[in-house]
């Protein structure tokens, strides 16, 4: 079965997300950089990336195929996580921060003094990026950031259209949302993103 048919055959218009709710992939209009990253902050970031993949492997008993530090081809971006699941298609950056996460009175989001503007462009980007690489126009890419160490407003936020979540509490969160493919779409997408996608050095 093609994966636009399978796609197709369970495709939901109005997915009825459960919390937070999902929004769609759009086009993103680049990819930003953020503020700079020092040596401490590689190391936090590698340290989160290996939470999240604990968290997430189990997941694979659920019908999910979980994959890990993609590369995107053609492109500078790699992937932190890739989720495939009867829930749906899910980019996930990982982020390791230390106290709290603050949401302003526009709805925009904040570490300390720094805005996270720059890290929600980039994971929207790299799932816009990854869309194109799976190259079904049926698939829906939603980018989320997994957020270790700091709190996240209410545990869940959705700003600038892209879910930020406590990463402990995403494996839950990603069992519990209403399926919209069955197993077959799930490994039909699975194995395209093993072929197109390579390991990031």
């Amino acid at each position: 079965m093609l994966v636009g048919d399978c796609l197709a055959a369970s495709w939901r218009p109005n997915w009825a997300w459960s919390l937070p709710r999902w929004p769609r992939r759009r086009p993103a209009g680049g990819c930003g950089s953020g503020q700079a990253r020092t040596p401490v902050a590689w190391r936090r970031g590698a340290v989160g990336e290996r939470r999240t993949a604990r968290l997430l492997d189990p997941l694979e008993q659920h019908g999910w195929a979980i994959l890990h530090d993609l590369a995107i081809p053609g492109s500078r971006a790699n992937l932190d996580h890739l989720a495939i699941g009867p829930g749906g298609v899910f980019v996930i950056d990982s982020k390791h921060y230390r106290g709290h996460l603050q949401l302003d009175p526009t709805g925009r989001l904040w570490h300390g003094p720094y805005p996270l503007a720059p890290t929600l462009r980039t994971v929207d980007y790299e799932a816009d990026q990854a869309a194109q690489v799976l190259t079904d126009p049926d698939v829906v890419v939603v980018p989320i950031v997994a957020v270790h160490g700091a709190q996240v407003p209410s545990g869940k936020v959705v700003t600038q259209g892209v879910s930020v979540v406590a990463a402990k509490r995403l494996p839950s969160i990603l069992r519990a949302l209403p399926a919209v493919q069955g197993p077959d779409c799930v490994t039909a997408l699975a194995n395209q993103a093993r072929i197109r996608f390579r390991p990031a050095a």
